[in-house]
């Protein structure tokens, strides 16, 4: 099959645009696989990958796979590299903790769900401290995370302090600009805002006039305010 490599119990499968798990890979290979590497694939979905059932090692980077992400219980993998792919970084680690009970190894390079400045600008070094810790907090077996050991001063952080190291993420900015209130502010009284209600506003006048000639033709200094 063009593009299948085997040496051993290592099977590859790379870059051959495949948006699915080729049912024939599954049938020649998953019985004695236990390296899979099918990086740089187009795939959206891991139907067929339970085939696989004694997989040690499974390498996934460069796919388009979602945070609908399914896995089939794999009891012995202990090696799993995810990197650019997901998003959703907690359904995916309650997932792992669900049908990876032996992993010890985890890679989530190049994702919006590991936070560094390789992703953003915006993020730093303790912003990928406290997704270390909050990841440590539910997969409390890895070894390591991201190429970069697991300390046992972070293991214990994480034991701490993990659950409340999860990112919020703030909502998605909408161009929805609200409506003016019903009765907009106006600084005249109630009763002069109706334009058909046409009763008087009293107020004080500085000033007043006696004359006899007509108001609007009369000029008034300064000094007889």
């Amino acid at each position: 099959m063009a593009g299948l490599v085997v040496s051993g119990t290592q099977v590859s499968y790379i870059g051959q645009d495949c948006r699915e798990i080729p049912e024939h890979l599954g049938r020649d290979c998953g019985h004695f696989a236990k390296r899979l590497d099918l990086s740089f694939n187009l795939l959206r979905s891991l139907e067929g990958l339970s085939a696989f059932g004694s997989l040690e090692e499974l390498i996934l980077d460069n796919n388009l796979l979602g945070n609908d992400l399914v896995l089939p219980g794999l009891p012995r993998l202990h090696t799993l590299t995810l990197n650019k792919n997901i998003t959703d970084l907690e359904s995916l680690l309650d997932h792992l903790a669900e049908v990876t009970p032996a992993l010890e190894y985890l890679s989530l390079l190049g994702n919006v769900a590991c936070p560094n400045e390789l992703i953003s600008l915006e993020k730093d070094e303790e912003d990928y401290k406290r997704y270390r810790c909050f990841v440590l907090h539910k997969l409390p077996n890895l070894k390591f995370l991201d190429a970069r050991k697991v300390t046992r001063k972070e293991r214990e952080e994480a034991l701490v302090r993990g659950s409340f190291m999860k990112v919020v993420k703030p909502k998605a900015s909408s161009d929805h600009v609200e409506a003016p209130p019903e009765h907009p502010y106006t600084p005249l009284p109630s009763a002069s805002r109706d334009l058909t209600n046409h009763r008087g506003v009293l107020g004080k006048c500085r000033y007043v006039y006696y004359g006899k000639n007509s108001e609007g033709n009369r000029f008034i200094r300064d000094d007889q305010l």
